[in-house]
């Protein structure tokens, strides 16, 4: 985003023109799907309060833990990354000649903001990936291999063997 101080129209004042951009909206559609996958991943797995597994202090549990805090840190970041650079975006003052600042810059946002949003955005999806998956894990006591279920269409009733 650029921006240039003109002259207004109507009086002696000067104020910041700045171009059209869409990482104002590109910064809160990212903020509210990076709120809904939050909401997704914590709605399945009930927010680490309910399971079986998570009583019991295994390995698994406490991978579960850690995941769960790494990955609501880095979303809390990266929302507020997100949250201000769009708000920051998206607010520019228009009069610089107000309260006698002439020497006010047209402030433009750095491009930095956007980008630890997305690295946190990252790292919040990567945390919650693997905080599902440790949580599956504690929940289910470890990948069990389940015999003897099933529909039993292949076992045949004993009375039909006698002939």
């Amino acid at each position: 985003m650029k921006a240039e101080v003109v002259p207004d129209q109507y009086d002696e004042r000067t104020y910041c023109l700045y171009s059209t951009d869409a990482s104002t909206v590109y910064g809160l559609s990212a903020f509210g799907l990076l709120l809904l996958s939050q909401v997704v991943v914590n709605g399945v797995t009930r927010c680490l309060c309910f399971g079986k597994g998570l009583v019991s202090a295994t390995s698994s549990t406490t991978c579960a833990i850690f995941f769960f805090v790494f990955s609501w840190l880095s979303f809390l970041g990266a929302e507020a990354c997100l949250l201000a650079g769009s708000a920051k975006n998206a607010y520019h003052t228009k009069y610089r000649g107000i309260f006698g600042g002439e020497d006010i810059s047209c402030a433009t946002l750095r491009k930095g903001v956007f980008a630890a949003g997305a690295a946190l955005t990252l790292l919040s999806l990567m945390g919650s990936v693997f905080y599902y998956w440790a949580h599956s894990r504690a929940d289910t006591g470890g990948w069990q291999k389940h015999r003897n279920e099933g529909v039993g269409m292949t076992e045949q009733p004993p009375e039909f063997g006698k002939v």
